[in-house]
């Protein structure tokens, strides 16, 4: 692996691999993206994305192929990895299940990602450690690689967040749902401590939805992520830690993540 002449075609390669897991009980889909030019995992990023069946929906590979060519992107790996049926199982905090018991199995995704998906990555590349770890996601996707990557800071560098889904809550409004208490990521950031480290990348659009809960003219995915922001400044994150993409227009769907994508790369891989 060597650095490369302006006349050699970088390219990105897609591998998608079928890995078992046992702690799912299902096989999981995963799409590796390998820059064709890299100089060794252990200077390489890695950068981890759940819902990965969506970037195949936004020709992630033509994205990250160009923006390695125009040299606005240093060389990462991506992972993808595809959710599976049980999705609102898997994704969720391992902390708790949500107030319908959504989320029931987050704890053994967790357990998929560190026991049977990094080995596996390792193995497969013969790279015991790679320069760093990220993960990202999109929506209950999103809420999951917060979920995990803040549970186990010491892994991870990053954070990125396509209309996360916040509001996951461990209580129901009608059941005496209270903001301060039950939105359980928010919890735990609270009862966490300040990862110096750690950045976070949030992308949300004004038209992620309608639901307005505090009747505050603002709707929830945004006042959740912004609540989510307060809480980490409150341990001592700052805006060097923290990225808020608000896009006017955005909606809830791959087309609006797709265009969020290059800033979350360029914000925490650019050269």
């Amino acid at each position: 692996m060597h650095a490369h002449s302006p006349t050699e075609a970088v390219s990105v390669q897609l591998e998608t691999c079928l890995l078992p897991s046992e702690y799912l009980e299902r096989e999981v889909t995963i799409d590796i993206y390998l820059p064709t030019q890299m100089n060794g995992f252990d200077q390489t990023s890695l950068l981890l994305i759940n819902d990965g069946q969506d970037l195949v929906k936004m020709d992630f590979l033509g994205m990250i192929a160009g923006l390695i060519q125009k040299e606005q992107l240093e060389p990462i790996c991506c992972i993808g990895i595809h959710c599976g049926p049980n999705r609102k199982m898997e994704y969720g905090t391992a902390y708790s299940a949500d107030f319908k018991g959504r989320g029931a199995s987050a704890g053994l995704y967790t357990k998929f990602i560190f026991e049977e998906l990094l080995p596996f990555i390792r193995k497969k590349f013969n790279a015991p450690s790679f320069r760093d770890k990220s993960f990202a996601g999109f929506s209950l996707g999103a809420l999951s690689a917060m979920d995990i990557a803040w549970n186990h800071a010491s892994e991870f560098r990053k954070v990125g967040m396509f209309s996360p889904s916040l509001w996951w809550r461990r209580k129901g409004y009608e059941d005496g749902y209270d903001d301060e208490l039950d939105r359980l990521m928010h919890l735990q950031v609270r009862k966490g401590k300040f990862y110096p480290w750690l950045q976070f990348f949030i992308e949300c659009g004004t038209l992620d939805e309608t639901a307005d809960r505090n009747n505050n003219g603002v709707i929830d995915s945004i006042d959740d992520a912004l609540d989510l922001i307060v809480a980490l400044k409150a341990k001592g994150f700052t805006d060097e830690h923290i990225a808020y993409l608000e896009l006017e227009d955005g909606k809830h769907d791959v087309e609006t993540w797709e265009k969020a994508m290059p800033d979350f790369l360029k914000w925490g891989w650019g050269r």
